[in-house]
């Protein structure tokens, strides 16, 4: 079976591919130079990047023994939206964001395969903001609550980093707020409209003693979405304040976010997606899928020394509020999550060689009350009581499970590297994470018997890299790292039997990777990546949908699998333009998985595309901007058989707009967008062994939208 329809490429277009090069104009990587004034219509130096996110001192990605990346949104991308993580991410080697178009599913972030499985939110990458993580010490990563408004740059490891990261870090995501302006007071609206949905955001910020820096925002978002039953109602409100005191920085961060309504359109056969993609699951219909949730989060941070000394410390607290109801049972969560960090770097020329030196270690703390119940909004408010809905007319029926759930996980690390003669660095890291769930059951009947647990995973991490720089501008290096992924607390708790308690069966995931790869700068002005993998994972977390079940999910591991990956960018910055392009080669293959009497050993991976191309140009005259950006795809797998197929898809996107028009003190920012400018109809995204054959998560219809930016200081 084929999802097959006529405005949809059925093989990868390398024509589409060529066109995007062409485009391109000279070969890109990712937007990683800084902003630059309206006016300015010179030809520009890249600027230096240095990054923290390899828990180290600051330091140039040509230094560390990794695939690193860092943005700058709106920097070569101008009149962004920022609806959506996709915006952001976009043009990074080795990365995919499937948008899924359902404001109740969040968008899967995808670094090397890790995280094309997850049935929501992000799974097997490790997410963070300003150092502090979004993700669960289960591996879970909800995004619904990420503020993107405040957003100022993004790091991006795009391998294997348990070393440092610990549990779910197959690729890791740390979101930086913006730096905050010198000036006493600056303040900022932007409000767009388009495809259904509006948001309007005001953030102010300001730098006045004797707190050294405070930046606030508030965000609104409503709108029917672009499709039926894809309603979202949202408000989130950001704010953070940091000073020095003695010789220590020290912030304070919040978040508030409180979304209402979230409905939940679902997924679509092959026949309903040629048809009408914006149809939805009639069942989600019939049974008011869709989520509400509540989430806050607090945190401190301090931070002491520069350069190659520097220790640093975190404490934060949240909360979650979920109520979700869903085809198969309303699931009610209360969660409160806590944790903390220490870590430090230090540098020595005491040695015969220079030697630098890190440590850290992390906790992290989650505690979730569970309650499921009967969906029974599909029952006429005439029809008397029964036993699975014995309040008549009322959308939750009977209790069906009533669970506390805990995790905890526990990790330090500790980091070497030498700095040899002939501009060598050799650096090993090692890391040891421990994570404990826990399940007290609270329904137990002379029918339901105690389903209390508790499971202990742990793990060894180790890395070790190398990187030769061969000149001031480049460097080569190559890595050997690991990646530990345990399941995540609902899918313990998810069994096919249906019973209550932890999955004794199901394994962590754990990974081992080779890499090797070039990057540096030519003619000061071309950024070049090349990075090529192998990876080979032992007892892969596979889901699957439960027959009779619809939208429930369980898991099961597979044996080996292996995945091999050859990453190209670059991106230039001239006088007139900016242009990128980068090219993603994923051949993921089972080497050993049975399920019953069938061997899959052979099939590709489902959910990942084996060629993935994206490429950008700008074109600036004055103020004025001219954007191009567009998406090539192979086609994708929908299941572990090799059966079903995504088909391959090519889409374009663009911007003109206007920066600045300036009245008085004011500066005025117009864009107007088109996404998917020819209207194609495509799967963005794929539910992976779905049932009912409902595989496909279509992708957005063209939208056009209207963005205007005001800003004061």
């Amino acid at each position: 079976m084929r999802a097959v329809n006529r405005k949809v490429l059925t093989h990868f277009d390398f024509r589409a591919v060529a066109l995007l090069l062409a485009g391109a104009s000279l070969p890109a990587s990712a937007q990683q130079d800084t902003a630059r004034p309206p006016t300015d219509t010179g030809a520009r130096t890249i600027t230096a990047v240095r990054v923290t996110v390899t828990h180290d001192a600051a330091r140039s990605p040509l230094d560390v023994p990794f695939a690193i990346t860092r943005l700058t949104p709106d920097s070569v991308r101008p009149g962004l939206r920022r609806s959506g993580v996709a915006e952001l991410l976009f043009a990074v080697p080795g990365v995919q964001v499937q948008d899924r178009a359902n404001p109740s599913q969040d968008p899967r972030i995808v670094v090397r395969g890790f995280g094309g499985r997850a049935a929501f939110g992000t799974r097997g990458v490790r997410v963070l903001r300003d150092g502090i993580p979004l993700t669960l010490p289960d591996g879970q990563t909800p995004l619904d609550w990420l503020d993107l408004e405040s957003i100022g740059s993004i790091d991006i490891v795009r391998g294997t980093a348990a070393a440092l990261y610990g549990n779910a870090a197959g690729g890791v995501v740390n979101f930086r707020s913006r730096e905050i302006t010198a000036k006493p007071l600056a303040l900022e609206a932007r409000v767009w409209d388009g495809g259904g949905q509006q948001r309007a955001t005001v953030q102010a910020e300001g730098s006045v003693s004797p707190v050294s820096g405070w930046q606030g925002s508030f965000t609104r978002t409503a709108g029917d979405g672009p499709r039926r039953w894809s309603r979202l109602e949202a408000t989130s409100g950001f704010a953070r304040a940091h000073t020095t005191f003695r010789n220590t920085r020290l912030e304070a961060q919040g978040i508030l976010y409180d979304a209402p309504r979230a409905d939940n359109t679902g997924a679509l056969t092959a026949a309903e997606l040629a048809r009408d993609p914006q149809l939805p699951d009639s069942l989600n219909v019939t049974r008011r899928s869709r989520k509400a949730v509540r989430q806050s989060q607090f945190a401190l941070l301090a931070g002491r020394g520069a350069g190659d000394n520097v220790f640093e410390a975190s404490l934060f607290t949240g909360t979650r509020a979920l109520d979700n109801p869903l085809a198969f049972a309303i699931v009610n969560v209360d969660r409160r999550t806590s944790g903390g960090s220490l870590r430090g770097a230090w540098r020595t020329t005491r040695t015969p060689w220079p030697i630098r030196l890190g440590a850290g270690a992390d906790v992290q703390h989650q505690v979730d009350a569970r309650a499921n119940y009967e969906n029974c909004a599909e029952v006429p408010s005439s029809n008397p009581g029964t036993v699975r809905c014995p309040a008549s007319g009322a959308e939750r029926g009977a209790l069906r499970l009533d669970q506390q759930e805990r995790v905890t996980g526990i990790g330090s690390y500790a980091r070497a590297e030498v700095e040899a003669p002939g501009r060598l660095f050799a650096s090993a890291a090692l890391r040891y994470d421990r994570i404990v769930f826990g399940v007290r059951d609270r329904f137990i009947t002379t029918t339901n018997a105690d389903d209390s647990g508790d499971r202990n995973l742990d793990a060894l991490s180790p890395m070790f890299g190398l990187v030769w720089r061969g000149g001031a501008l480049w460097s080569v290096y190559a890595n050997l790292s690991t990646a530990f992924e345990t399941p995540t607390i609902t899918e313990l708790t998810n069994e096919v039997s249906g019973d209550a308690g932890l999955n004794a069966l199901l394994q962590p995931q754990r990974t081992r990777t080779a890499e090797v790869g070039v990057h540096g700068v030519l003619v000061s002005r071309v950024r070049v990546n090349a990075t090529a993998f192998r990876a080979a994972v032992r007892e892969e977390l596979i889901p699957f949908d439960v027959p009779g079940q619809p939208g429930r999910r369980a898991f099961r591991n597979a044996g080996r699998t292996e995945r091999t990956g050859i990453e190209s960018s670059a991106h230039a910055s001239l006088a007139m333009f900016d242009a990128g392009v980068s090219h993603t080669w994923s051949r993921f293959r089972f080497r050993e998985f049975v399920v019953g009497s069938t061997d899959f050993a052979g099939n590709r991976i489902p959910g990942i595309p084996e060629h993935l191309a994206q490429a950008y140009l700008t074109v600036r005259q004055g103020g004025a901007f001219l954007s191009f950006d567009g998406v090539a795809s192979s086609r994708v797998s929908a299941n572990d058989a090799a059966g079903v197929f995504a088909a391959g898809y090519t889409t374009w996107n663009t911007r003109l707009g206007y920066r600045p028009i300036t009245l008085g003190r004011t500066r005025f920012e117009p864009t107007a967008s088109v996404e998917n400018l020819f209207d194609r109809r495509y799967a963005g995204a794929v539910v992976i062994n779905a049932t009912r054959a409902r595989f496909f998560e279509p992708g957005l219809p063209r939208r056009l939208s209207m963005v205007v930016r005001a800003y004061w200081y």
